[in-house]
């Protein structure tokens, strides 16, 4: 049972939130996030109050109710050494899947593919509040946030950020600690905890998920975490609307999961987008368009109850499909 402290930092976050999605269907949401970002006070409590409930409960409670499996931490490390580090690593698996989708598109396909060698994951955690993967040997970590809860993560808003295919490494400032570009092309892996849903409207979500694809290298992967307290398949079409976006940006999704709190979702940065796109082509519905909408900008109303929303569909069998897929693999606990 949650404690009130717990019931208190948590309405913190939930009601910046909500202020956020409310504002920015009166105002411009760049102005209503312009502002947000400037109000010192309130990103200093943001941030204690996220760092606490990190650290002292969602953690913790992991730890000791020995439900690791459930630890959005762990579920990140090993994603990332699954698919990089693995006996076989899924990286090439999926490389030959997307092969076979290239052929399909084109019978004259070739392509000549090197060696995916890394030693250290180089991973960004964008909203890292206290930079958790720091502590992986195996993780080279760049940590940001636009209000840092510690001294080893970088001050960046990341909606403000460039992507500068002449840099080698982030272009930070010591003085500030913070960073204001990145180079393209960079990261094998990028992290969105509890991130998409913190910006108040679809275009800058879209706009978050552009940038991780400008700069995760060929084959990359972009790992997201999105809240999710309700039933297995309760969201199931938000979500895979979320896969047909950014399928067309060429990611193709490789991976999502349900754990106890949160939906998990792991996308590939496709050598060819073609790859992405079919799979747009193949199975889009007539509810399907490019946003990135959350069940929050529904005015807080239950999406299947909602007569006029867009993901209001009836179930296909296929979702029927990957909603059986996905409780295989989910972690039940007794």
């Amino acid at each position: 049972m949650a404690t009130q402290e717990q019931l208190e930092l948590s309405g913190l976050i939930k009601s910046v939130h909500q202020r956020l999605r409310d504002s920015a269907k009166q105002q411009d949401p760049e102005t209503v996030w312009k502002e947000h970002v400037r109000d010192e006070d309130l990103l200093k409590s943001y941030a204690e109050a996220m760092h606490k409930l990190a650290t002292c409960y969602w953690d913790r409670t992991m730890e000791v109710s020995c439900k690791r499996s459930n630890s959005r931490i762990e579920w990140v490390v090993a994603s990332c050494r699954c698919y990089f580090h693995g006996a076989t690593p899924l990286l090439y698996l999926f490389r030959e899947k997307d092969d076979k989708v290239m052929q399909a598109i084109d019978a004259g396909y070739h392509y000549e593919h090197r060696p995916y060698s890394i030693e250290r994951i180089k991973l960004l955690d964008v909203g890292s509040c206290y930079d958790p993967f720091s502590s992986f040997p195996d993780f080279d970590v760049t940590a940001i946030d636009i209000a840092p809860a510690c001294s080893s993560v970088w001050n960046c808003d990341f909606l403000e950020a460039s992507v500068n295919q002449t840099l080698a490494n982030p272009f930070a400032s010591e003085e500030q600690h913070s960073i204001a570009a990145f180079p393209s092309d960079h990261y094998d892996a990028i992290v969105f905890s509890l991130l998409l849903e913190y910006l108040p409207s679809s275009d800058q979500r879209l706009r978050c998920c552009r940038k991780a694809y400008d700069l995760l290298k060929p084959e990359g992967i972009l790992l997201i975490i999105t809240p999710d307290s309700r039933h297995q398949g309760a969201n199931a079409k938000l979500m895979k609307n979320w896969r047909y976006t950014l399928g067309l940006m060429g990611f193709s999704r490789i991976k999502i999961e349900k754990l106890e709190h949160v939906t998990c979702m792991v996308f590939r940065k496709c050598i060819f987008p073609a790859v992405g796109k079919r799979w747009c082509d193949i199975h889009r519905e007539a509810y399907m368009e490019p946003v990135l909408n959350i069940p929050q900008d529904f005015n807080e109303t239950k999406l299947e109850e909602k007569d006029d929303c867009p993901m209001d569909v009836p179930r296909t069998e296929e979702d029927d499909g990957e909603i059986r897929e996905a409780f295989a693999g989910l972690p039940f606990v007794e």
